[in-house]
């Protein structure tokens, strides 16, 4: 099957968790660490992105984080085609930042 930019897809997991005790701010970095060691890079603090080589790739990775999920907290996680994450634009302030590049090769296992 041929690569298409409306097959390749990317995961956002956006959180909100609470850190106002210890236990709750070792369940966030928890879940933090199980989203990095699950192949996401952090896009700024509490949204992770990650690449996947199709829909059933995300819905495999949407089941682990529901097994994973802290008790307290809201979580929310977003697929889209990578057709659809070359148009996401970035400020960081009011300069807009370059474009994202998305991996100019694909490893498919």
């Amino acid at each position: 099957m041929a690569l298409s930019g409306y097959r390749l897809m990317w995961m956002m997991v956006l959180f909100d968790l609470p850190v106002l005790t210890k236990p709750e701010r070792k369940a966030a970095s928890g879940f933090r660490n199980f989203l990095l060691d699950q192949g996401f890079e952090m896009a700024q603090f509490s949204v992770y992105l990650r690449f996947c080589s199709g829909k059933e790739q995300v819905e495999a990775h949407t089941k682990r984080i529901r097994r994973n999920l802290p008790r307290t907290g809201k979580v929310t996680i977003l697929g889209f085609t990578d057709r659809q994450y070359e148009n996401i634009v970035n400020f960081d302030g009011r300069k807009q930042e370059p474009e994202r590049k998305n991996p100019g090769q694909y490893l498919l296992l």
